[in-house]
């Protein structure tokens, strides 16, 4: 049988509740940037979302991109074909929130939110996407009941006006 001393456990659940939280936030992130990518694929005639795509990524939480695999190897064992891209908005403020917590409210598995502040560093940029995705889903909106709208007067369809 393996055995798990105390502080292993406690730090395995730490690691887990922060891993949570990052999850969390690239959730919201990626909400964000496939509100923003339907506004600019609406609002743009010539978009192209290749060219927003590091952006994205970076709202989301950050990935390698493949690069083009035409590129032949220089050495005899070429490194993983990926560009790194920095770690995206959810290790913003997931990791500042990690050394608030253990800085000042650092007891048991931080399952609990005692101190209002520290969880606000969670939540305001959750609230903050939430928040911008509502005014772009908005946006939305109104561009699609305006084409909706322009294409039954150009057709002369008066049954739904």
């Amino acid at each position: 049988a393996v055995r798990v001393s105390p502080w292993q456990a406690v730090a395995g659940c730490r690691l887990a509740q922060a891993l949570t939280q990052y999850c969390v936030g690239a959730n919201y992130g990626w909400l964000l940037a496939e509100g923003l990518f339907l506004h600019k694929l609406l609002v743009l005639a010539a978009f192209s979302g290749e060219r927003c795509l590091p952006a994205f990524l970076l709202l989301g939480w950050g990935e390698p991109i493949p690069v083009s695999p035409r590129v032949p190897p220089v050495s005899p064992h070429p490194p993983p074909n990926l560009v790194p891209i920095p770690p995206g908005a959810p290790v913003l403020f997931v990791v500042p929130w990690v050394v608030v917590r253990y800085l000042y409210e650092n007891e048991g598995c931080w399952e609990r939110n005692e101190k209002a502040a520290v969880w606000w560093i969670i939540r305001c940029p959750i609230l903050m996407a939430v928040a911008v995705n509502f005014v772009v889903f908005v946006r939305i909106v109104r561009i699609l009941v305006a084409k909706v709208r322009a294409h039954q007067v150009s057709r002369g369809d008066t049954r739904v006006r």
